[in-house]
């Protein structure tokens, strides 16, 4: 799934990954405070599988209803998406929000995926 994004689209990103902290697969397999994972994909991509434990905030809706899911603003927040695009995006919008941990997975779902690491399926 390698389609190539707008120029547009990567400048907004490497905008937000300039204000954001991203955190690698290993750093997150290693890490060990407490942290609320979540994901930010569509609806259809979550059920096609997820990451154990993670929450699943589709990020249309995230502002809207983050304060909701994660009311402490100093709880450490992980995003993921497919790449790590949306994540960055999302990452630095919480921020604005006021959330003073928040990290973007770089890689996103599909590194996880091409380590073969554990998922969860629905049914």
């Amino acid at each position: 799934m390698s389609k190539q994004h707008a120029p547009g689209f990567l400048a907004l990103v490497e905008a937000a990954k300039a204000q954001i902290k991203e955190i690698s697969i290993d750093e997150l397999l290693q890490h060990r405070e407490p942290y609320v994972l979540l994901d930010i994909r569509e609806d259809h991509e979550w059920q096609q599988g997820h990451l154990p434990e993670a929450m699943h905030l589709g990020k249309g809706i995230i502002e809207r209803d983050i304060e909701q899911t994660v009311a402490d603003k100093k709880q450490k927040i992980v995003l993921y998406c497919g790449g790590g695009y949306r994540s960055a995006l999302s990452a630095q919008t919480l921020q604005q929000m006021g959330y003073q941990q928040v990290l973007s997975l770089a890689g996103g779902y599909r590194e996880w995926c091409e380590r073969q690491l554990p998922l969860v399926k629905p049914q």
